[in-house]
C-alpha cells in the first residue's frame, strides 16, 4: 500500500468550520459494503437503520483544553498542545517554537503560570508546572479547546459544548470522538427504545490523530500510540449481542480501534486498559465489528486508510466522489456515514 493510493481533491468550502445546528441534524450516507450500494439519509435515520439487538458501541472519553501559548524566557512564542496528562504535574506535549527549548529551560504560559521543560522525547516534550494545582484544574483554567487545525475560528464558547460529546466522562482526549457528536440525549434514548444496546469504552485521541503521514511505502510508518480502557460490563454486552445473532456498531474509528486492540491476541476482547498502536490497512482482518459510524476524513489520513480497509477500497473511493458531488460536509464538524463492513476477500 502507497500514501498516495488514499489520496483525494477536496473543495475547501466542504471542510465543515461549525456544527450543524442540531446534533442529529447532520447528513449521513450509508455504504453498503457487500454491494457497494450507496444512501443518502439524514442522521437521525439512524433510528431505523439500526435494528433491536444491535450494540452501540460508544468511546466515553473527554476532550480537555489542551492548547496553551505563552513565551520563553528570552521571549519567543510558544504554543503548545498537551498530548498525554502523565502526573499530577506534568505532560507531555508537542510545542510549536522558533527554537526548541532546552531541557531546565521555565516556560511563561500567562496568568502567572510556569512550566519547567524536564527532557525531550523524538516530538515530544515533558513538562512540570509550578504549583499547587494539579493538571486537570490547571488546563481548564489556562488552556482552550483544541480544535482541529483544519478549522479556521478561535474556538469559543459554543466550541467548548459541540467539540465535545453528549455522554463525555473520562477526560484525556485532545480531540473529540467526532462520530459521536451527531447523538443527542433523545437520539440515544429513542435508541435504546427501540431495543439498541448501548456500551462504554475509553480511548484517549491523542494529538498524533492530526500529524501527516510522512512515508510513502505505508509498511513504514508507525502509529502514535492511544490509551484506551475496555470495561468488563461492555465485553459482556458485546458476546451477549453475538450470542443473540446480534450485530456489534462501533461509534467512531477510535471505538473500533480499541475493540480490535482488545481482540488483537485472538478470541474475545478482553478487558482492561493498555496502549493500541494498531494501524488498520485494507487487508487486515476485522474481529468484533460489524458496522461503522464515522465522519468523512483527511485525504492520506490513517483514518481514511481504516475506513477503506472496512468498507473496501474502492467502495470508500466512489461513497467519498458522491459525498463531493452531494456536498456533504466533512471533517471533525461534517456529516456522517454509516458503513457496513465488506466481506474479506
Amino acid at each position: 500500500m502507497r500514501l498516495d493510493d488514499f489520496a483525494y481533491d477536496l473543495p475547501p468550502e466542504l471542510i465543515a468550520q461549525a456544527p450543524a445546528a442540531a446534533r442529529s441534524a447532520s447528513r449521513l450516507l450509508h455504504l453498503d459494503g457487500a454491494t457497494g450500494a450507496l444512501h443518502d439519509y439524514q442522521f437521525a435515520d439512524i433510528l431505523r437503520l439500526l435494528r433491536p439487538g444491535d450494540l452501540l458501541v460508544l468511546n466515553d472519553t473527554r476532550v480537555i483544553k489542551a492548547r496553551l501559548t505563552g513565551r520563553k524566557a528570552s521571549g519567543g512564542r510558544i504554543e503548545m498542545l498537551i498530548e498525554r496528562v502523565v502526573g499530577r504535574d506534568e505532560v507531555d506535549a508537542q510545542m510549536r517554537a522558533s527554537h526548541a527549548p532546552r531541557a531546565g529551560s521555565v516556560l511563561q504560559l500567562g496568568d502567572g503560570l510556569e512550566a519547567e521543560v524536564v527532557a525531550r522525547r523524538g516530538d515530544l516534550y515533558r513538562l512540570r508546572f509550578a504549583g499547587d494545582a494539579d493538571v486537570w484544574a490547571l488546563l481548564e483554567r489556562h488552556g482552550t479547546v483544541p480544535l482541529p487545525p483544519y478549522i479556521t475560528h478561535a474556538p469559543g464558547a459554543a466550541d467548548e459544548a459541540r467539540y465535545q460529546t453528549v455522554y463525555a466522562k473520562t477526560p484525556g482526549a485532545v480531540a473529540a470522538p467526532t462520530a459521536g457528536l451527531h447523538f443527542d440525549a433523545a437520539l440515544l434514548d429513542a435508541l435504546r427504545a427501540r431495543g439498541v444496546g448501548i456500551a462504554y469504552l475509553t480511548l484517549h485521541v491523542g494529538a498524533g490523530t492530526f500529524q501527516p503521514v510522512r512515508v510513502q511505502n505505508l509498511a513504514d510508518h508507525r502509529m502514535h500510540g492511544e490509551w484506551y480502557c475496555l470495561p468488563q460490563a461492555t465485553v459482556d454486552a458485546l458476546m451477549a449481542t453475538r450470542a443473540a445473532g446480534g450485530q456489534v456498531v462501533a461509534v467512531g474509528t477510535t471505538s473500533l480501534r480499541a475493540l480490535e486492540a482488545a481482540a488483537a491476541a485472538g478470541g474475545g476482547p478482553v478487558a482492561g486498559h493498555a496502549e493500541t498502536r494498531l494501524f488498520v490497512l485494507p487487508g487486515y482482518r476485522f474481529r468484533m465489528v460489524d458496522r461503522l459510524i464515522t465522519n468523512f476524513h483527511l485525504s492520506k489520513s490513517t483514518l481514511l486508510m481504516l475506513v477503506s480497509a472496512f468498507g473496501g477500497i474502492d467502495n470508500i473511493r466512489r461513497a467519498y466522489r458522491h459525498a463531493i458531488a452531494q456536498r456533504y460536509r466533512f471533517f471533525s464538524y461534517g456529516d456522517a456515514m454509516l458503513i457496513d463492513r465488506a466481506p474479506r476477500r
